[in-house]
């Protein structure tokens, strides 16, 4: 009779999201390299198969079998943690946790009023918000380090989340108040490719859009500067480095009434921005609360209807008569 512990089947996830480093992963379990190791060493004992390849002491790869036994278990566990989340929905309901990852424009630009609100409401809810790169905040949301992913690029990488449609936004050229560009009408892609550019880094905040306008009109863009960050943009726009392409949403007209904002809606296709979480998550009400904040049309009943379809395919094909808000 085979008898497997939790405890087991948490190592073995978490000795691979630490690149199969003993070491790393007993730091972050709070244990001992050993105790890992003698417990990696029993379940594979226990079901007669290696889990991991090894070279002396060391981890060296994930068997075949191994892959499909770490698979399994970190669907157990998650579902260990939705039996967590069921109990404290009913004991604790206004209490717990929410973890967001997402990139630095829309933490800065769209969510602080969002957050604010749901800090007000829910003062025994801890909020923690990562930034990162697409793959980050996608590694995050699948291991279960973030509860919701928040992301516009690299959608693809999603696939294993379910996602939901918030808005539709777009871009608007930014210059210094003595550029040529400043006082010019009906710009292009043309007009804009005269000049170096200063934009976000490939991958991130819509840059995808940008390079395709650029290659419809068989036009290179001349990428002076990249950042992950439009805060950093604008400063290098203000050095004079170049023309910015930012999204519109991060425009301040206050803090940033020293450059001339033009509307570049006609020249690149909007973007979409998807809020997701893990296949098999159980919401807590909080947390259905936070996306209908983040994405008024993103009610209970909608949100309770796509999760129950299979793939994000035909999550898409739910929404594609819903108007999603331009920002």
């Amino acid at each position: 009779m085979i008898i497997m512990k939790l405890q087991q089947l948490r190592y073995i996830v978490e000795v691979l999201n630490n690149n199969l480093n003993v070491s790393a992963t007993a730091e972050s379990l709070f244990t001992s390299q050993p105790g890992i190791s003698k417990q990696v060493r029993m379940l594979e004992d226990e079901l007669g198969i290696q889990i991991f390849g090894r070279s002396g002491k060391h981890l060296t790869h994930v068997t075949s079998a191994g892959n499909e036994v770490i698979n399994i278990a970190t669907e157990i566990l998650s579902k260990v943690e939705a039996i967590k989340a069921v109990a404290r929905e009913h004991t604790q309901p206004d209490e717990g946790k929410l973890r967001i990852a997402t990139t630095h424009t829309q933490a800065r630009y769209a969510l602080p009023e969002v957050i604010q609100g749901f800090m007000k409401k829910y003062s025994k809810v801890s909020l923690h918000m990562y930034q990162g790169t697409p793959a980050q905040i996608s590694d995050a949301s699948s291991k279960g380090d973030a509860d919701f992913a928040i992301a516009t690029e690299s959608l693809h990488l999603y696939n294993d989340l379910v996602m939901l449609p918030c808005y539709r936004w777009n871009r608007s050229i930014i210059v210094k108040a003595d550029h040529p560009l400043a006082s010019k009408q009906n710009i292009t892609i043309e007009d804009i490719a005269q000049y170096s550019l200063v934009t976000y880094v490939f991958g991130f905040t819509g840059r995808s859009e940008l390079d395709i306008a650029f290659n419809q009109v068989g036009v290179e863009p001349k990428i002076a500067f990249t950042a992950t960050d439009a805060d950093v943009i604008k400063t290098y726009v203000r050095l004079g480095v170049g023309v910015g392409v930012i999204a519109t949403m991060a425009m301040d007209p206050k803090l940033d009434h020293d450059l001339v904002t033009i509307d570049a809606s006609h020249l690149f296709s909007p973007s979409m921005t998807k809020i997701g979480f893990r296949r098999g998550t159980f919401l807590r009400g909080y947390m259905f609360d936070f996306i209908e904040r983040f994405a008024p049309h993103l009610n209970r009943d909608l949100v309770t209807k796509a999760i129950l379809l299979k793939n994000n395919a035909e999550i898409d094909e739910m929404f594609a008569n819903i108007k999603l808000p331009m920002r």
